[in-house]
């Protein structure tokens, strides 16, 4: 039989985990889009050493587990406190909320990295031609052309990127943080209900994908005009 007065405190208790899953998405995704852009412009600068260095980080966090790359910050970087205190970050480093942070955007901007960088390089070379013969200079022509093209490209695999983004929020809970998995692993601890909990937790999930799908559409139509549906004329 279903438990309606346990689904209901369960989910009252999970909704208190939304706001920090919500936090830590929107700080990775930020940090790391501006990660993704430094490592894109060096993948496309034609400067060696940027180019090494990009493909090195991107190569790190694209090649290790996520669950990894956060063990190896939590934990990791604890055997060098004295360091950390003397450069004034061991307030930040022995927070699992900015750990959980730092690990995200890391490894949502290898990612993105690459997806900048294809977007850019699928921008049609005719159109960039023609800007060239208008006389557009390189800031202008990147603004005006590559810019609105490279972004219209980039959005659909950039939405499943920051949809991956929350899921992998969940990971937070191994470092302690009480996140939405973090609070569903307390309340199976504590009541043994393993299959209501994770029900609703996924739930969660689900409408908060829900949201963000919504909202890349509404990117998407208005970025991309000639796929809006056109209204139907009437008849005079």
């Amino acid at each position: 039989m279903i438990d309606v007065a346990f689904l209901e405190a369960t989910v009252r208790s999970l909704l208190g985990g939304v706001p920090l899953t919500l936090s830590l998405t929107a700080g990775s995704v930020a940090l790391g889009g501006v990660l993704a852009a430094l490592a894109a412009w060096g993948r496309l600068s034609g400067v060696a050493p940027a180019d090494w260095l990009a493909r090195l980080y991107i190569f790190v966090f694209r090649g290790t587990p996520l669950l990894v790359q956060i063990f190896l910050i939590y934990y990791g970087l604890g055997q060098f406190r004295p360091t950390l205190q003397a450069w004034g970050l061991w307030t930040v480093f022995r927070e699992p909320y900015w750990c959980a942070l730092l690990a995200l955007a890391l490894n949502t901007g290898a990612y993105t990295a690459e997806i900048f960088r294809g977007a850019v390089l699928s921008v049609p070379n005719g159109a960039l031609v023609a800007g060239r013969a208008c006389g557009m200079p390189r800031v202008l022509l990147f603004r005006r052309v590559t810019l609105p093209l490279a972004t219209r490209q980039a959005l659909p695999a950039y939405g499943n990127e920051v949809i991956s983004v929350v899921k992998a929020t969940s990971l937070a809970s191994t470092i302690t943080l009480m996140e939405i998995t973090g609070i569903a692993q307390k309340l199976i601890a504590q009541s043994f209900r393993a299959l209501e909990v994770f029900v609703c937790a996924g739930a969660f999930y689900l409408a908060l994908t829900f949201v963000i799908i919504g909202a890349l559409r509404l990117a998407e139509a208005w970025l991309s005009p000639d796929l809006r549906p056109r209204p139907v004329a009437r008849p005079a």
